[in-house]
């Protein structure tokens, strides 16, 4: 088994009771798809901070936190619930894709949810959660309530660039779902405009028979070339796929125009690799510089959209022009 570790502090190892963690194997070493992680674990997400990495995935009715310093070893790192649906309301069905983000001092939890009285597409919508402790797996989670988009849809993200904020997710429009982008005033409320940035044009983007761009994820290039990942296809196609979106450093993000699609996924069902129906990602980087991709996907072709979906995770670069590179050599 490869080791993917960060360095830290005897101290603040034994202050966290966290074991396993080693110095980085050597860049050549660690050029390996590694998972699945653990026996399911769909919309993986993973966030660092002070050394330690913090996952989630969707469970359905509750969000759990694992934190380990060895991504390869996520298994052996205990979940901790914390925080689950009420029984009643906007939020209290069909719990997804968390992703975990530290903004301004604090940790907020981005999640989609349904009313489990209509839990359908139409009663989607994304949801924040809050905590001022510096361990966010400790203390109680504020709810923030849903973010007022103005359309419903799921999968919401957060990322900063150039001194603001902005928040992206996958909105339903009409037979099809397409990328919104809006400024961020305050970590839960959005700002104006909202505007739709990418929809569905490829065939690569409809199969399943739906036309689908979900779990929109950020990265920034070498280059300072922003890129936003996502999900094309329906979830049960082996056709599903991840896409990429690029856009310069300095273009206004809120303009469609800025933005540019890529003709082909980027990341696809690899006989070679062992996985099928890659999607909704997240990255990381291991204390070596390494990036690293995490995302769920199938053991096998026609798995579908169930919970066999487990997390991978697969080390990438950056080509000569600053994109990266996910399929080298698949």
């Amino acid at each position: 088994m490869i080791r993917i570790s960060v360095l830290l502090g005897a101290g603040m190892l034994a202050a966290l009771n966290l074991a396993h963690a080693t110095a980085p194997e050597p860049a050549a070493k660690t050029a390996h798809l590694q998972g699945p992680l653990l026996p399911s674990g769909a919309d993986p997400w993973v966030t660092q901070r002070n050394g330690i990495y913090y996952y989630t995935s969707t469970e359905g009715d509750h969000i759990s936190l694992r934190t380990t310093t060895d991504m390869a070893r996520l298994a052996d790192a205990k979940p901790v619930v914390v925080w689950r649906a009420p029984q009643e309301g906007p939020n209290s069905a069909s719990i997804w894709a968390p992703e975990l983000h530290y903004l301004d001092g604090k940790w907020y939890l981005y999640y989609t949810g349904a009313d489990k009285a209509h839990n359908d597409d139409q009663h989607r919508h994304v949801f924040v959660l809050e905590n001022d402790s510096a361990d966010p797996t400790q203390s109680q989670w504020l709810d923030k309530g849903m973010l007022k988009t103005h359309l419903n849809g799921i999968d919401g993200t957060v990322f900063d660039h150039a001194g603001k904020r902005y928040f992206v997710y996958s909105a339903y429009v009409g037979d099809h779902s397409d990328l919104i982008i809006a400024p961020m005033t305050t970590a839960w409320t959005l700002g104006e405009p909202q505007v739709d940035i990418a929809h569905p044009t490829y065939n690569w983007e409809m199969q399943g028979g739906r036309k689908i761009m979900e779990a929109p994820e950020f990265i920034q290039g070498p280059r300072s070339t922003l890129f936003l990942t996502y999900s094309a296809s329906a979830c049960w196609s082996d056709g599903y796929s991840l896409g990429l979106l690029q856009a310069d450093p300095d273009a206004d993000l809120l303009d469609p125009a800025s933005w540019h699609k890529s003709p082909a996924p980027v990341l696809t069902s690899s006989a070679k690799f062992g996985f099928y129906a890659p999607g909704h990602n997240g990255f990381f980087k291991t204390a070596d510089g390494q990036d690293w991709i995490i995302f769920h996907a199938n053991a096998g072709p026609g798995w579908k959209c169930t919970p066999r979906r487990a997390p991978y995770i697969k080390p990438f670069h950056w080509d000569a022009q600053g994109r990266p590179v996910f399929m080298d050599g698949a």
